[in-house]
C-alpha cells in the first residue's frame, strides 16, 4: 500500500470547510498537520466564545466529552477527504461510539491535538479510533464507526 503524507502548517478555514460540510458553531478542526492512509493529525483551539461554555459549567468552563468525539471524528473525515479517500459528493454519520474514556476536562484557550488511526476505510463505512491530546497529556480517547452516504 501506498502512503501519501500531507503536512502542513496551517490550513485556511475555507480549506477545512471544503473538507466538512460542517460549519461554526459546530465545526471543531482548524489545522490539518499530517494526514495519510494510516494515520490523521489535526488540532482545534477551543475559544471562550464557543457557544456551549456558557451552559456547560460556566464557572469552570469545559469542553463536553460529546463534543471531544465529535472533534474526533470531524477530523478524521476532513483527513480522509484531504488525501481523496472519501469523495466530495459523500456525507459521514457517526454510527456507534465504542470505548470513550475522558482523561482530564479541556477549557477554553487550549490547543487540542488529535491522532486519528484509520482502522477500515470503505465506500459504505469508516472505523477510526483516536486520542485527544492537550500537550502530552491524553484527554480523551474513542473508536467510532461512520456510515458514509453519497448526498441526494
Amino acid at each position: 500500500m501506498q502512503v501519501e503524507i500531507i503536512e502542513t502548517d496551517v490550513d485556511h478555514p475555507k480549506e477545512i470547510e471544503a473538507l466538512l460540510p460542517h460549519r461554526k458553531p459546530f465545526l471543531f478542526v482548524d489545522t490539518i498537520i499530517r494526514a495519510d492512509t494510516e494515520k490523521i493529525s489535526a488540532v482545534h483551539v477551543f475559544t471562550p466564545g464557543e457557544f456551549f461554555f456558557q451552559g456547560h459549567f460556566p464557572q469552570y468552563p469545559v469542553v463536553p466529552g460529546v463534543i471531544l468525539i465529535e472533534a474526533l471524528a470531524q477530523a478524521g473525515g476532513a483527513g480522509l477527504r484531504k488525501i481523496g479517500a472519501l469523495g466530495g459528493d459523500t456525507l459521514f454519520f457517526l454510527a456507534s461510539v465504542d470505548k470513550v474514556k475522558f482523561r482530564r476536562p479541556v477549557h477554553p484557550g487550549e490547543e487540542l491535538r488529535m491522532e486519528i488511526d484509520n482502522l477500515r476505510i470503505s465506500a459504505q463505512m469508516i472505523k477510526q479510533a483516536g486520542k485527544a491530546y492537550i500537550g502530552d497529556e491524553l484527554a480523551a480517547e474513542a473508536e467510532w464507526l461512520c456510515l458514509v452516504r453519497r448526498t441526494p
